[in-house]
Protein backbone atom coordinates (compact mmCIF):
# COMPACT_ATOMS: atom_id res chain seq x y z
CA UNK A 1 0.00 0.00 0.00
CA UNK A 2 1.31 3.83 -1.29
CA UNK A 3 2.06 5.98 1.50
CA UNK A 4 -0.56 9.11 2.77
CA UNK A 5 0.98 11.49 0.70
CA UNK A 6 1.38 9.84 -2.72
CA UNK A 7 -2.20 9.29 -2.29
CA UNK A 8 -3.17 12.41 -1.41
CA UNK A 9 -0.93 13.93 -4.43
CA UNK A 10 -2.61 11.49 -6.86
CA UNK A 11 -6.32 12.70 -5.34
CA UNK A 12 -4.74 16.48 -6.12
CA UNK A 13 -4.28 15.83 -9.30
CA UNK A 14 -7.06 14.35 -10.06
CA UNK A 15 -9.54 16.85 -9.06
CA UNK A 16 -6.83 19.80 -10.36
CA UNK A 17 -7.80 22.51 -12.78
CA UNK A 18 -5.99 25.47 -13.46
CA UNK A 19 -7.08 28.87 -14.71
CA UNK A 20 -4.93 31.88 -14.67
CA UNK A 21 -7.80 33.66 -13.19
CA UNK A 22 -7.48 31.92 -9.96
CA UNK A 23 -4.42 30.49 -7.98
CA UNK A 24 -5.88 27.10 -7.61
CA UNK A 25 -3.21 25.05 -9.04
CA UNK A 26 -2.07 21.52 -6.91
CA UNK A 27 0.62 22.39 -4.51
CA UNK A 28 3.01 19.50 -3.85
CA UNK A 29 4.81 19.01 -0.77
CA UNK A 30 8.09 19.28 -2.14
CA UNK A 31 9.72 18.50 1.22
CA UNK A 32 12.19 15.38 1.01
CA UNK A 33 11.66 12.54 3.42
CA UNK A 34 14.95 11.69 5.03
CA UNK A 35 15.02 7.98 4.45
CA UNK A 36 15.01 8.34 0.73
CA UNK A 37 16.71 11.44 0.24
CA UNK A 38 20.25 9.24 -0.19
CA UNK A 39 19.75 6.45 -2.25
CA UNK A 40 17.58 8.96 -5.04
CA UNK A 41 19.55 11.64 -5.08
CA UNK A 42 22.55 9.45 -7.27
CA UNK A 43 19.63 8.90 -9.50
CA UNK A 44 19.34 9.99 -13.13
CA UNK A 45 16.14 11.61 -13.96
CA UNK A 46 15.46 8.61 -16.03
CA UNK A 47 15.96 6.83 -13.15
CA UNK A 48 13.58 8.67 -10.86
CA UNK A 49 10.81 8.52 -13.94
CA UNK A 50 11.06 4.89 -14.36
CA UNK A 51 10.45 4.58 -10.46
CA UNK A 52 7.65 7.25 -10.37
CA UNK A 53 6.02 5.25 -12.98
CA UNK A 54 5.48 2.23 -10.69
CA UNK A 55 3.97 4.82 -8.05
CA UNK A 56 7.70 5.02 -5.99
CA UNK A 57 6.64 8.53 -3.78
CA UNK A 58 10.00 8.73 -2.86
CA UNK A 59 10.96 9.11 -6.36
CA UNK A 60 8.70 11.88 -7.13
CA UNK A 61 9.21 13.73 -4.24
CA UNK A 62 13.12 13.69 -5.20
CA UNK A 63 12.67 15.07 -8.97
CA UNK A 64 10.80 17.91 -7.61
CA UNK A 65 13.33 18.56 -5.06
CA UNK A 66 15.52 18.60 -8.05
CA UNK A 67 13.86 20.79 -9.89
CA UNK A 68 11.51 23.34 -8.07
CA UNK A 69 14.08 25.59 -7.39
CA UNK A 70 15.40 26.56 -10.92
CA UNK A 71 11.51 26.09 -12.40
CA UNK A 72 10.70 28.98 -9.84
CA UNK A 73 13.66 30.99 -10.59
CA UNK A 74 12.96 30.54 -14.66
CA UNK A 75 9.79 31.74 -14.02
CA UNK A 76 10.26 34.25 -11.98
CA UNK A 77 12.72 36.05 -14.41
CA UNK A 78 10.10 35.96 -17.03
CA UNK A 79 7.25 36.78 -14.81
CA UNK A 80 9.17 39.64 -11.84
CA UNK A 81 6.22 38.01 -10.00
CA UNK A 82 6.98 35.89 -6.66
CA UNK A 83 3.05 34.64 -6.31
CA UNK A 84 2.87 34.30 -10.07
CA UNK A 85 6.33 32.31 -10.26
CA UNK A 86 5.19 29.93 -7.89
CA UNK A 87 1.71 29.18 -9.53
CA UNK A 88 3.25 28.98 -12.42
CA UNK A 89 6.51 26.58 -11.28
CA UNK A 90 3.55 24.21 -9.32
CA UNK A 91 0.93 24.01 -12.59
CA UNK A 92 4.16 23.13 -14.44
CA UNK A 93 4.80 19.95 -12.02
CA UNK A 94 0.99 19.04 -12.16
CA UNK A 95 1.52 19.04 -15.93
CA UNK A 96 4.77 16.75 -15.63
CA UNK A 97 3.15 14.62 -13.39
CA UNK A 98 -0.20 13.84 -15.81
CA UNK A 99 2.05 13.35 -18.79
CA UNK A 100 4.84 11.51 -17.40
CA UNK A 101 2.93 7.91 -18.81
CA UNK A 102 4.20 9.79 -22.55
CA UNK A 103 7.68 10.33 -21.99
CA UNK A 104 10.00 8.61 -23.61
CA UNK A 105 13.18 10.05 -23.13
CA UNK A 106 14.19 11.31 -26.62
CA UNK A 107 15.18 14.21 -24.92
CA UNK A 108 16.61 14.65 -21.61
CA UNK A 109 14.13 15.36 -19.00
CA UNK A 110 15.27 19.06 -18.15
CA UNK A 111 15.05 20.25 -21.29
CA UNK A 112 11.53 19.26 -21.62
CA UNK A 113 10.30 20.37 -17.99
CA UNK A 114 12.00 23.65 -18.44
CA UNK A 115 10.24 24.08 -21.94
CA UNK A 116 7.34 23.29 -20.10
CA UNK A 117 7.83 25.81 -17.21
CA UNK A 118 8.80 28.95 -19.98
CA UNK A 119 5.00 27.99 -21.83
CA UNK A 120 3.49 28.40 -18.60
CA UNK A 121 4.91 31.67 -17.83
CA UNK A 122 4.68 33.01 -20.79
CA UNK A 123 1.26 32.35 -20.88
CA UNK A 124 0.88 34.10 -17.61
CA UNK A 125 2.99 36.80 -18.57
CA UNK A 126 0.14 37.30 -21.34
CA UNK A 127 -2.64 37.44 -19.02
CA UNK A 128 -0.92 39.84 -16.36
CA UNK A 129 0.25 42.27 -19.54
CA UNK A 130 -3.67 42.46 -20.55
CA UNK A 131 -4.72 43.58 -17.25
CA UNK A 132 -1.76 45.82 -16.27
CA UNK A 133 -0.11 43.88 -13.29
CA UNK A 134 3.18 45.38 -12.13
CA UNK A 135 6.71 43.50 -12.37
CA UNK A 136 9.41 43.29 -9.44
CA UNK A 137 12.22 41.91 -10.73
CA UNK A 138 15.58 41.30 -9.36
CA UNK A 139 18.59 41.88 -11.44
CA UNK A 140 21.54 39.54 -12.64
CA UNK A 141 24.78 38.87 -11.74
CA UNK A 142 26.08 40.75 -15.28
CA UNK A 143 24.15 44.14 -14.87
CA UNK A 144 25.67 44.77 -11.40
CA UNK A 145 27.26 48.52 -11.04
CA UNK A 146 30.08 47.25 -8.88
CA UNK A 147 31.27 44.63 -11.15
CA UNK A 148 31.67 42.34 -8.46
CA UNK A 149 29.33 39.28 -10.56
CA UNK A 150 27.32 38.77 -7.53
CA UNK A 151 23.62 37.87 -8.16
CA UNK A 152 21.49 41.37 -6.55
CA UNK A 153 18.91 39.89 -4.06
CA UNK A 154 15.67 40.96 -2.65
CA UNK A 155 17.25 42.30 0.56
CA UNK A 156 20.07 44.55 0.57
CA UNK A 157 23.48 43.69 1.79
CA UNK A 158 24.19 44.68 4.97
CA UNK A 159 28.19 45.39 4.61
CA UNK A 160 26.44 48.54 2.99
CA UNK A 161 25.53 51.79 3.91
CA UNK A 162 21.96 52.98 4.48
CA UNK A 163 23.00 55.17 1.44
CA UNK A 164 24.56 53.05 -0.36
CA UNK A 165 21.61 50.35 -0.19
CA UNK A 166 19.21 53.24 -1.53
CA UNK A 167 21.32 53.93 -4.58
CA UNK A 168 21.57 50.51 -5.13
CA UNK A 169 17.94 50.11 -4.66
CA UNK A 170 17.35 53.02 -6.57
CA UNK A 171 19.56 51.37 -9.42
CA UNK A 172 17.75 48.09 -9.26
CA UNK A 173 14.58 49.34 -9.79
CA UNK A 174 15.40 51.56 -13.15
CA UNK A 175 16.94 48.47 -14.29
CA UNK A 176 13.98 46.30 -13.63
CA UNK A 177 11.45 48.58 -15.22
CA UNK A 178 13.55 48.69 -18.41
CA UNK A 179 14.11 44.83 -18.36
CA UNK A 180 10.50 44.53 -18.01
CA UNK A 181 10.13 46.72 -21.26
CA UNK A 182 12.00 44.59 -23.63
CA UNK A 183 10.95 42.20 -26.00
CA UNK A 184 9.52 38.80 -23.80
CA UNK A 185 11.51 36.59 -26.42
CA UNK A 186 15.13 38.17 -25.70
CA UNK A 187 14.31 38.61 -21.88
CA UNK A 188 13.55 35.13 -22.01
CA UNK A 189 16.73 34.28 -23.74
CA UNK A 190 18.53 36.42 -21.21
CA UNK A 191 17.08 35.41 -18.18
CA UNK A 192 17.86 31.65 -19.04
CA UNK A 193 21.93 32.85 -20.07
CA UNK A 194 22.84 35.48 -17.44
CA UNK A 195 20.82 34.09 -14.22
CA UNK A 196 20.79 30.01 -14.77
CA UNK A 197 23.76 30.13 -16.72
CA UNK A 198 22.21 27.54 -19.87
CA UNK A 199 24.45 27.13 -22.13
CA UNK A 200 23.22 28.47 -26.28
CA UNK A 201 22.12 25.25 -27.22
CA UNK A 202 20.13 24.38 -23.54
CA UNK A 203 18.58 27.59 -24.02
CA UNK A 204 17.73 26.88 -27.91
CA UNK A 205 16.08 23.70 -26.96
CA UNK A 206 13.98 25.12 -24.28
CA UNK A 207 12.67 28.04 -26.66
CA UNK A 208 12.30 25.77 -29.48
CA UNK A 209 14.33 28.15 -31.57
CA UNK A 210 17.92 28.07 -33.89
CA UNK A 211 21.29 28.33 -32.20
CA UNK A 212 21.53 32.08 -34.10
CA UNK A 213 18.56 32.99 -32.90
CA UNK A 214 19.18 32.67 -29.28
CA UNK A 215 22.59 34.58 -29.93
CA UNK A 216 20.98 37.32 -31.79
CA UNK A 217 18.31 37.49 -28.77
CA UNK A 218 20.47 38.09 -26.16
CA UNK A 219 22.96 40.15 -27.68
CA UNK A 220 20.17 42.37 -28.59
CA UNK A 221 18.94 41.98 -25.04
CA UNK A 222 22.27 43.59 -23.60
CA UNK A 223 22.46 45.99 -26.09
CA UNK A 224 19.05 47.61 -25.32
CA UNK A 225 19.62 46.92 -21.59
CA UNK A 226 22.81 49.02 -21.78
CA UNK A 227 21.42 51.65 -23.56
CA UNK A 228 18.66 51.83 -21.39
CA UNK A 229 20.71 52.25 -18.14
CA UNK A 230 23.84 53.40 -19.19
CA UNK A 231 25.89 50.74 -18.82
Amino acid sequence: MKTETFAHTKKQDASATSTWGAADAVEFDTTPAVESMPAYESLSDTELIRLIKTEDEFAWESLMTRHSSKAFQIAYGILGQWNDAEEVAQDAFVRVYRALDGFRGDAQFSTWFYRIVVNQARNKYRWNKRRHVAKHYSINEELDPNGTGAMARDLPDKSKGPAEQLMFREWESEVAQEMSALPSVNREALVLRNVHNFSYEQIAEVLGCKLGTVKSRIARARDELRKRVGI
